[in-house]
């Protein structure tokens, strides 16, 4: 390795194209690309919390670059900013379950953003090259998760979107064409602007944690804009003495996790999507409730009690409890373990349609929300976050128990070709100007054969 982990990771970033990246990552890329897309769609008529980022969008002018869903054309950074707020904003976005990380939350919509704008003032990005520049992005974003040897929640801060935006800003600068020094002044100038303290996850009055995405998207393109005009940085901004990692894990990081196999394995590859807008903590109980209830014909009504067993990742999912069994907001009901639970066994489903205020205030689902009880266990038995256990005990003193390893969707058991497709359609729907089931497909399969496009930006 010659240089230190910032210009090793910035002659990758600076170097990588189409002809050099492996199948799973041109074909990751793809899938990456569609469900953005169609979360970000959905978002836009259905999380109400979004909408004072696209009034701020724009009213900074009229411009090339769509808020998706909305028929709205901003300018560029205004663009980032209120697809980037959408795009977490139902929570239904990828995941990567092997550390706190959506990769794509913040990367697509400043690709977008990008695409568009030089699609009207510096010629066409064609779709190898756009699809290119995810890959690099979460990747990038996924192997800073995974190199941090201390918690960043350790030092307050809340991790997913402080990554997001390293990501976010390595695909830009991929997409720009940046040079080696370039993409280091683009990682330092988004140093000076990524944070994210953890008090989001506390206030029960705020929404920041729905709409976080916003800020580390439009960081990130203002940082690659600014690296490209001559912006200086700094020389590590990775690993020197006040760097992200001495910023954000006292120092305390794994450089093979960054650089490893860089250019030849790429994360973006083993990513989860999810079958259910909630939080991916969640999705185990959620898949256990529905299996439940559907073998053994559960109804509501005859529920007694239910346990959720959960690690330590999970506590933030069942604490305090009051608050999970009750929540007040549609961000809050999706980081709860007791509500998504009672969502399912009452019907039968967790959808776009039930985090609404007829849910949020729904008699039965809070009833049932009531019953559910945490165990705390010490991690081990399923893959931290992401598995666990449930026993469900009925008035009539029987008791069904239930497992998860890793819940549906994650790599090891991915969501199918159809299912990713329905749920596509099933966004595109959602959005605040509708889009009909025959033209989501036909978007879905350009989005799909996105390396035979001239033009990516124009496929919006």
């Amino acid at each position: 390795m010659t240089g230190g982990v910032s210009d090793v990771l910035a002659r990758h970033i600076a170097g990588a194209r189409w002809e050099t990246l492996p199948d799973a990552a041109r074909e990751g890329a793809r899938r990456v690309l569609l469900d953005a897309v169609g979360v970000i769609h959905a978002a836009s008529g259905l999380a109400p919390e979004a909408a004072p980022f696209i009034t701020l969008a724009k009213a900074n002018g009229a411009g090339p670059c769509a808020i998706l869903g909305t028929g709205q054309r901003v300018q560029p950074l205004g663009a980032a900013l209120a697809n980037g707020a959408l795009a977490h904003a139902v929570d239904y976005e990828d995941a990567f379950d092997r550390a706190p990380a959506h990769p794509n939350a913040s990367l697509v919509p400043v690709l977008l953003a990008l695409a568009q704008s030089r699609s009207a003032t510096e010629g066409a990005v064609d779709g190898r090259r756009f699809l290119t520049a995810l890959a690099v992005g979460g990747d990038v974003a996924c192997r800073i998760a995974l190199s941090l040897r201390q918690p960043m929640e350790q030092g307050g801060w809340y991790p997913p979107p402080i990554v997001a935006a390293f990501g976010a800003v390595a695909g830009a600068a991929n997409l720009l064409g940046l040079a080696p020094q370039q993409v280091k002044d683009a990682l330092s100038l988004v140093l000076c602007q990524a944070t994210m303290p953890g008090e989001i996850k506390h206030s029960r009055r705020t929404v920041l944690r729905a709409v976080r995405e916003a800020f580390p998207a439009q960081a990130a393109l203002t940082a690659a804009l600014l690296a490209r005009e001559g912006v200086a940085g700094f020389e590590t901004p990775l690993e020197g003495t006040a760097g992200f990692y001495a910023l954000y894990a006292g120092g305390q990081f794994d450089a093979a996790d960054l650089t490893d196999r860089l250019g030849a394995h790429y994360w973006g590859a083993e990513l989860t999507f999810k079958p259910w807008p909630s939080c991916r903590g969640t999705h185990p109980f959620i898949e256990m409730a529905l299996d439940l209830a559907a073998r053994h014909a559960i109804a509501p009504d005859a529920i007694a009690g239910v346990e959720v067993m959960v690690d330590e990742v999970q506590a933030m999912l069942v604490e305090p409890l009051a608050r999970k069994q009750a929540p007040a907001v549609a961000i809050d009901a999706k980081f709860s373990v007791p509500f998504t639970v009672a969502l399912a066994f009452a019907r039968g489903r967790v959808g776009l349609g039930d985090f609404g205020a007829d849910s949020l205030g729904d008699p039965a689902v809070l009833a049932l929300a009531a019953k559910v009880r945490p165990v705390h266990e010490a991690q081990g038995r399923w893959q931290r976050g992401v598995g666990g256990a449930m026993r469900v005990t009925l008035h009539d003193g029987s008791v069904h128990e239930a497992f998860v390893a890793n819940a549906l969707g994650c790599p090891a058991r991915p969501l199918s070709d159809a299912a990713q497709a329905a749920k596509f359609i099933d966004c595109l729907a959602r959005g605040a100007v509708p889009v009909a089931a025959e033209a989501a497909e036909a978007l879905a399969a350009r989005i799909l054969a996105l390396d035979t496009c001239a033009d990516a930006g124009a496929l919006f």
